[in-house]
């Protein structure tokens, strides 16, 4: 549970005016909580847990675009 609550919070943070070490900060916080979050999605099989996955790798993603823009 812990977890997911991490990762909720995540979700809630400001994405805005980040600097290039930050976003590859995110980017790097957010793989991690998707892989961690697999992990118990392949025990329980819930779809909670997918939707959250989902969400945090859409972030991850506009993160990520954002960062080869700018390299």
């Amino acid at each position: 549970m812990e977890l997911i609550n991490r990762a909720l919070e995540f979700e809630q943070r400001k994405m805005r005016s980040l600097s290039t070490s930050d976003r590859v900060k995110l980017s790097r916080e957010a793989k991690a909580l998707i892989l961690d979050l697999n992990q118990i999605y392949k025990v329980k099989k819930d779809e909670k847990i997918m939707d959250i996955m989902k969400r945090l790798t859409v972030i991850k993603r506009k993160v990520e675009k954002r960062l080869k823009m700018r390299l």
